[in-house]
């Protein structure tokens, strides 16, 4: 990757003073960098200009991209992050920030059984990092992405730490992005450097079944596609491979047996709209038998990241197997690229309140509320609040569930979340006054968890109040805090300063 390449792919995305500003930052990385080379033996400015490039792939504003050139800036050479401001404005110098702080917290990272560094400090810079933008794990990612491609030149004890804190790390923060694509790259090439064996013996024995499949999948393609044009939908229709990582998962819960995985080749079926999506399904169920319990509509109920698509699999009348995926072309578009192309950073850059929430958008959807309770954690742990790992941990890298309210509003919550969670989520006062809940029409316990899906109801009354006993009944830090809050005015639990007040009068009476 050189500068003029990089300048040409970047042309078609920005304007003019941007892509002058990306050339000046390009000079400033490449002198600050001179003389630096990577363990390949080529000159570093080659990394930071590799990470530019994909995060205009992933259509980021220019702000990232000039931060993708100069993300190493600070942490490996003279440069400072003054400098940056000065020369590039505020907003890139965060982004820099950002990032130079992530790589010192994964720098501390001990124990990757867990999605988090083990250690106060570290964990606080990560959070506070990515909790105020977004965008800095982007550029991360991005960061993980071409230097996973250039292991090779690593030592071997060095490769299996950095594919292992991939996989473990950073994969799943891309998923929770909504960033298949990227995730599944991550994957694969951890893998490949984790169980080189296994990833060659299941590339192999792919290989083999998709040989014997191509053809006959290649005629169900276009009776599909003869199919589709009778009805004059609008489609595009392609092949998906599924991943070697994805099969190492599948196969180990199948008992290894590969003729149980119906899904190694599918045929995915784009569309405009979501009534299209509708129709097509019901197309390929007039064509083909379909096996209902493997009929999943992740329209109407999208996955926790955000994706969305129908997904069914049908019986030809030659007996093949086929799984079809069928969605339109902006859920395409999220489900390849996720949080990079749901938000649009340079036109909220117009708005007066855009500096206020660093990257922000005004309303997340619901899929990304997760990033909004990030930035209520960071914010504690910037004002020095204790903060345990196991909340940490549900709330913001635990599997999400979607739950409704009875007017059909969408709201995130963390797996094995209650019916207080809830409560507590959509208002602090709806929270404050629960009398009981009805879910799905049904009464439902205050210490049941709720399920993918599931609508609920609380109902109120004025003269209900929180009581001490709900501290067990709620799991997220949100509904925690603020239900401390309220027994804490209800005087029903000491204040902060009430305990700390206390504890120092018992210290006290001790030295006596």
């Amino acid at each position: 990757m050189k500068k003029r390449e990089l300048l040409e792919h970047a042309k078609p995305h920005y304007e003019e003073n941007q892509l002058l500003e990306l050339e000046h930052a390009i000079d400033f990385a490449t002198k600050a960098h001179i003389g630096q080379k990577r363990k390949s033996g080529e000159p570093y400015i080659i990394h930071p200009l590799h990470v530019a490039d994909t995060l205009i792939d992933w259509g980021m504003d220019i702000d990232t991209v000039l931060a993708g050139v100069l993300h190493d800036t600070v942490e490996d050479t003279t440069a400072t992050l003054h400098e940056i401001e000065n020369l590039f404005g505020r907003d890139v110098a965060f982004l820099v920030d950002g990032v130079t702080k992530v790589s010192q917290a994964r720098a501390g990272m001990q124990d990757l059984t867990n999605y988090l560094p083990q250690t106060k400090d570290n964990l606080s810079k990560l959070l506070i990092a990515v909790g105020q933008d977004v965008r800095v794990i982007i550029i991360k990612l991005a960061d993980r992405l071409h230097n996973m491609s250039t292991l090779q030149h690593m030592s071997p004890e060095k490769q299996k730490k950095i594919a292992r804190e991939s996989l473990e790390v950073f994969a799943p923060m891309a998923d929770r992005l909504g960033m298949g694509r990227v995730r599944m790259q991550i994957e694969e090439l951890a893998f490949s450097y984790l169980d080189p064996s296994e990833f060659n013996r299941l590339k192999n024995l792919m290989q083999k079944r998709l040989g014997k499949s191509t053809r006959k999948l290649g005629i169900v393609r276009s009776e599909v596609e003869s199919e589709l044009a009778k009805h004059t939908i609008n489609y595009v229709v392609n092949g998906r491979v599924k991943s070697i990582y994805s099969l190492h998962r599948k196969m180990l819960k199948v008992d290894n047996n590969i003729d149980d995985i119906y899904d190694l080749m599918a045929l995915r079926v784009i569309v405009e709209n979501k009534e299209d999506c509708y129709r097509t399904l019901g197309i390929l169920h007039s064509m083909y038998q379909p096996m209902i319990s493997r009929i999943k509509d992740y329209i109407a109920i999208p996955k926790p990241n955000g994706y969305q698509s129908l997904h069914t699999t049908v019986i030809t009348p030659s007996k093949q197997i086929v799984e079809f995926q069928i969605r339109t072309f902006e859920m395409h578009e999220y489900a390849e690229r996720g949080l990079a192309a749901s938000f649009h950073y340079h036109e909220q850059k117009s708005n007066k309140d855009y500096s206020k929430r660093k990257g922000q958008s005004a309303t997340l959807p619901a899929q990304l509320q997760w990033i909004t309770q990030m930035q209520e954690v960071a914010q504690r742990l910037r004002d020095n609040e204790e903060i345990s790992q196991d909340q940490l941990n549900i709330d913001l890298f635990g599997n999400r569930i979607f739950v409704y309210s009875p007017k059909g509003d969408l709201y995130n919550l963390p797996e094995g979340a209650l019916p207080l969670d809830f409560a507590y989520l959509v208002h602090s006062d709806i929270g404050k006054h629960a009398y009981s809940f009805r879910v799905n029409g049904n009464i439902h316990a205050f210490d049941k968890p709720l399920q993918n899906g599931d609508v609920v109801e609380v109902v109120t009354r004025k003269m209900s109040q929180p009581k001490q006993a709900w501290q067990e009944l709620v799991t997220t830090t949100h509904a925690r805090n603020k239900l401390r809050a309220h027994l804490r005015q209800l005087g029903i639990i000491e204040s902060l300063s009430g305990a700390a007040a206390i504890i120092r009068e018992k210290a006290a009476r001790k030295k006596k």
